[in-house]
């Protein structure tokens, strides 16, 4: 397939000016004619150049200047994992979306590529004959272009900035205000973010909600986390797919050093071990006896998302009532925020992500405007009032 540009690619031009541009790097002549297709349809991006291999990417990338690339893993010449660093080398602000189909292996590298300054990960169709699975793709594919594109032109600094050592001494203000402008995709309100107290009741169970930007996240909190999760139970829902949670939960054991694993219908759940929601499954907890359990579901998908967060927030108050402190972390849309609401009615808490460190705003960004926090926090700052929350603080 011949490479196609489109638009003006001068380094000095504004990220502001006209639609992203958008690089598609991919082997499979099926796969770039139909992204190609798809990007050219929406408004706000087009196709900056459709190549075949990593090595036309990295010769070219200084001449497309692209602001987004979707990046396959296995391709001639030089494969995505080789090319990564590479491109980022030579356009630091470049965000990366690694593509590849659901093997083990191709996960694996997909969680290194994210350790390299990829910016996100999704996973290819087998086959793009298959209707539902195609339409998931190319909705999702969109999703994370327009998300974290809107990101890189709010922000000039990396897309995943690195993360300082936690402060035990931060404590958030009654009053935030945002670091940025929001885009609107995310609907956000123009005016200072409010939060309210914190709980009066003891936490009892540690609730996780997180998506795009989540595995980087997930795996520097739970370094900080070794008291909670020895005192309490932790669960975690991330927007992620089958094989992929398999990965993470394996990455996040070793994180914590901790027992961590995919959860299993019907298990108890216990203090000291953390529970994944696994790829294609809802997880919620349900009643067993005097004790909590789990429980999996292949319903359909919440808030376009399977495993959602909003299942096991509000399904955890049957369990805990007020006794829960929930986090949203970074990820797109608004999951997590309606069971976030149901937590504090029912007495407990939440805590946000503050925008500054997500690398999309908008779940943290949606209970945050929803007046629902009492706190909104930077990354490196969730984890040390996580423990001070669990060790009695109060305030």
């Amino acid at each position: 397939m011949s490479v196609a540009f489109a638009g003006n690619s001068t380094t000095g031009l504004s990220r502001e000016a006209g639609p992203l541009r958008v690089m598609v790097v991919d082997d499979s002549v099926v796969i770039r004619g139909l992204i190609s297709r798809w990007i050219g349809a929406e408004h706000d991006m087009e196709v900056a150049a459709s190549l075949r291999t990593g090595l036309e990417a990295v010769n070219q990338i200084e001449r497309i200047n692209p602001d987004v690339a979707v990046l396959d893993i296995e391709m001639p010449e030089l494969d995505g994992i080789s090319a990564l660093p590479q491109l980022l080398a030579k356009k630091r602000d470049l965000v990366i979306i690694m593509a590849s189909t659901l093997t083990r292996r191709n996960a694996e590298i997909s969680f290194k590529a994210l350790s390299l300054g990829a910016a996100d990960y999704i996973p290819k169709p087998e086959s793009t004959r298959e209707t539902s699975a195609a339409d998931t793709f190319h909705h999702d594919l969109i999703q994370k272009i327009r998300h974290l594109g809107a990101r890189l032109r709010r922000k000039p600094a990396v897309v995943s900035p690195p993360l300082a050592p936690a402060s035990s001494a931060a404590r958030a203000p009654a009053v935030v205000r945002p670091a940025a402008p929001a885009p609107a995709l995310h609907a956000l309100s123009s005016g200072p973010l409010t939060t309210r107290p914190f709980s009066t009741q003891a936490p009892k169970v540690l609730l996780i909600g997180s998506s795009t930007g989540g595995p980087q996240a997930l795996m520097a909190l739970v370094t900080e986390l070794g008291p909670v999760i020895d005192r309490v139970p932790v669960l975690i829902t991330q927007h992620m797919p089958p094989t992929f949670t398999t990965i993470l939960a394996e990455h996040l054991a070793r994180s914590s050093r901790k027992p961590a694993a995919e959860a299993i219908d019907g298990e108890p759940v216990k203090p000291g071990r953390i529970y994944l929601a696994p790829g294609g499954k809802h997880m919620r907890v349900v009643r067993s006896g005097a004790e909590a359990a789990i429980a999996l579901d292949d319903g359909p998908a919440v808030n376009f998302c399977k495993p959602a967060v909003d299942p096991l927030f509000t399904s955890a108050i049957d369990i805990w009532h007020g006794n829960i402190l929930s986090v949203i972390l970074t990820g797109m849309g608004s999951d997590g925020m309606r069971g976030g609401k149901d937590i504090v009615a029912a007495g407990g808490s939440v805590i946000a992500q503050d925008e500054a460190s997500s690398v999309v705003w908008g779940m943290p960004g949606a209970a945050a405007n929803a007046g629902i926090c009492a706190a909104i926090l930077p990354l490196n700052q969730i984890g040390a009032k996580v423990n001070r929350l669990f060790a009695g603080d109060r305030s």
